[in-house]
């Protein structure tokens, strides 16, 4: 079995963003600029904005992030958004999810200029990159097909199953793999709560994208000999032997599947840290379009 290493890809793709933004630093362009914004004190929220803040300031990037309380209302919300799209300076921004429940995501997200929605959720990217035109891609499906890229990894004509339907990894995903491209043309099985025999569909699968976000879900009698396996949940489950009373794992049963598959992400370590640099990724893409406009 070999290790799909996100944590060390992610490393030397900061090493060529480092580079090119020195590069643009000499020609006296403006780097890259990425805003957060970040509503309420979700703990597992702060750590996504904290490393998607750190990435930037390691690859030279500015980086800009603005907290606002739980209690912050739908339209004062909406107003930070359109001051941001607004901000020639800003090349890109995210607002972290989940929001409070009193505000509608989709209207948050359908509020964002879909030429800075970095994280490619905004139907406008998402409707260009179901046809296959270039797009802002979400982050954690722009980073598993960069892996699989970088990795060399054979996609084309393979069986892939994706476990999980949602907007932001599922669906997104199972519409990457299934296009024509130099990372695609598989012939892919979206599954979810509903699918029938899902051990079934699995076990006919060359690749396997699991992003259910159930702990060790997938165990080892549901992969093929040899299959590339993709884990993208990453779940806190107690653990009194650890200081912090908990350990992250996947949603498949790493241990098992590593007896079976070919090639394997661990977790953590291995598709999270592509999704913050795909976040990178798409700011300098925002930024360079932005430069010719």
């Amino acid at each position: 079995m070999k290790l799909l290493n996100g944590k060390e890809l992610s490393n030397t793709i900061k090493q060529e963003l480092t580079l090119e933004v020195q590069e643009m630093t000499k020609r006296g362009e403006r780097v890259p600029h990425l805003a957060a914004v970040l509503v309420g004190d979700n703990p597992a929220s702060e750590s996504y904005v904290r490393s998607k803040v750190r990435s930037c300031q390691q690859v030279g990037f500015e980086s800009t992030l603005i907290r606002r309380h739980a209690d912050i209302t739908e339209e004062e919300l909406l107003e930070i958004i359109a001051d941001l799209n607004s901000n020639r300076d800003i090349d890109g921004f995210i607002v972290q999810l989940p929001l409070p429940k009193h505000i509608d995501e989709n209207n948050v997200t359908l509020a964002i200029d879909p030429k800075k929605d970095v994280d490619g959720f905004h139907p406008v990217n998402f409707g260009k990159m179901a046809q296959g035109l270039p797009a802002f891609l979400p982050a954690t499906p722009f980073g598993i097909v960069t892996m699989l890229d970088r990795y060399g990894i054979e996609t084309s004509g393979k069986e892939c199953v994706v476990v999980g339907r949602s907007n932001i990894v599922g669906t997104p995903m199972s519409i990457l793999l299934s296009r024509k491209a130099k990372v695609g043309n598989c012939t892919v099985t979206l599954t979810h709560s509903r699918t029938k025999d899902l051990r079934a569909h699995c076990l006919k699968a060359d690749i396997i994208i699991a992003a259910i976000g159930i702990p060790n879900f997938i165990t080892g009698d549901m992969i093929k000999e040899g299959a590339v396996v993709v884990d993208v949940g990453i779940n806190r489950v107690d653990d009194t032997s650890k200081k912090r009373g908990y350990r992250l794992v996947g949603d498949v049963d790493f241990d098992q599947a590593a007896e079976r598959a070919g090639y394997l992400t661990p977790v953590p370590g291995g598709v999270g840290p592509m999704t913050v640099v795909s976040l990178l990724m798409n700011t300098l893409r925002a930024n360079r379009e932005a430069l010719y406009e």
